[in-house]
């Protein structure tokens, strides 16, 4: 069937990159040996494989929140500023709606939710609604705001809050990562803390101007080189002098493959600088050299990038349903997999777990399984563009 679509497709394909590569992150999230309790870029417990798994997985949160503010650009330049607006204030609250009501069940299956855990679509929605206010501001403004909050949020590092004072929660809710007992039975982690996501989502609608219609390809491309070379550039330059930009510094390990990953070794919860430099560095680099890519190959992340949110919610879904089937096939108590406040570090799960081969077949199975549902949804959604619901699908 052919699809109606004016979208730009190196876009789509990056975003579909990254997506699958998410599919990975939460396999091993629910597959591998281990995975509850420990951390797969501890510099003394990981090996190279595993801490190459999670961190090529770093790029998934913040490509698909910068290329949310690009969307959000190309969206806008059809629609009015006060229709710009409304989209971006009601679908922020529609996401925030959905980590709390939809995701939070699908991750942990606690119909109680004794467990809110405000993840990645959280962090988009309050972004969305904050740009929503952004966009009447000059663009130089917007550059200006989204540059102090990602290169100046880790000048507050050194405040930690504890506790559960109003003034505690606001600040895990802009700053500090923390997992936050309410009472022996509620729990809620604030895993996205919002002050540098904010001013990712400003910087990418700012990068959707290279996108807009009329705008001259060669010139693009050449701007799409200079910053994604300049901002990877900038991480090496800055991870060198080992003197801001990430809470973790790196050090000289007994081994140079340690050395190297804990040089690689940066901070997700808050995204530290040098975590945005490196990740969204590339990225825009993949758009340069991307631009006019057309295989099977890329069809193929097409067909994800292009129902991002829809993927997001279903591969979550399968993933979990799959370790729970797996628990109730292969011994154990598959109701462990259930996971309330009061179980969030069930002690069963400590020796739960299979191998990274395990894990990366899991992966690819599940790429493979959704990728007809996707197309089709895909094709639908395309070919029904009059149907406004679709577009917070």
């Amino acid at each position: 069937m052919k699809i109606k679509t004016n979208r730009i497709e190196s876009i789509d394909i990056l975003r579909g990159v990254v997506m699958v590569i998410m599919a990975l992150d939460h396999a091993r999230d629910y597959f591998h040996y281990g995975s509850f309790y420990g951390n797969p870029t501890n510099i003394e417990t990981t090996t190279p494989i595993l801490f190459f798994t999670r961190f090529i997985t770093h790029f998934c949160a913040p490509v698909f929140v910068f290329l949310a503010g690009t969307a959000a650009f190309l969206y806008g330049s059809k629609k009015t500023r006060p229709e710009l607006f409304k989209f971006l204030f009601t679908r922020g609250l529609w996401l925030i709606l959905l980590e709390i009501v939809v995701n939070n069940i699908i991750w942990f299956t606690d119909i109680t939710y004794s467990l809110l855990v405000l993840q990645v679509i959280w962090a988009i929605g309050v972004s969305m609604i904050c740009l929503s206010f952004l966009i009447y501001l000059p663009r130089k403004v917007i550059l200006i705001i989204g540059i102090i909050l990602i290169a100046g949020h880790n000048l507050l590092d050194g405040i930690v809050m504890e506790g559960t004072s109003f003034r505690s929660i606001i600040w895990y809710i802009l700053h500090q990562d923390k997992f936050l007992a309410l009472d022996s039975s509620h729990m809620v982690v604030f895993h996205y803390p919002l002050i540098p996501w904010i001013g990712l989502m400003a910087l990418g609608y700012l990068f959707g101007t290279f996108y807009q219609k009329g705008y001259n390809v060669k010139t693009r491309q050449k701007w799409l080189l200079r910053i994604g070379f300049g901002v990877t550039v900038m991480f090496f330059v800055l991870r060198g002098l080992n003197s801001y930009g990430d809470l973790v510094p790196w050090a000289i390990q007994e081994t140079t493959t340690k050395t190297i990953l804990s040089f690689f070794n940066v901070t997700k919860y808050p995204p530290s600088l040098l975590f945005l430099l490196i990740t969204i560095g590339p990225s825009i680099l993949f758009l340069y050299y991307f631009e006019n890519a057309k295989n099977k190959l890329t069809n193929f992340f097409l067909v994800f990038g292009r129902v991002p949110l829809f993927y997001y919610f279903v591969h979550v879904f399968v993933i979990h349903a799959l370790a729970i089937a797996g628990m109730a096939i292969f011994g154990g108590n598959w109701h462990d997999m259930i996971i309330d406040a009061e179980g969030f570090m069930n002690a069963n799960l400590a020796t739960y777990g299979y191998s990274l081969i395990i894990v990366y077949c899991v992966w690819i199975s599940v790429i493979l399984l959704l990728y007809p549902f996707c197309k089709k949804y895909m094709i639908y959604k395309a070919n029904n563009k009059n149907k406004w619901w679709l577009s917070y699908l």
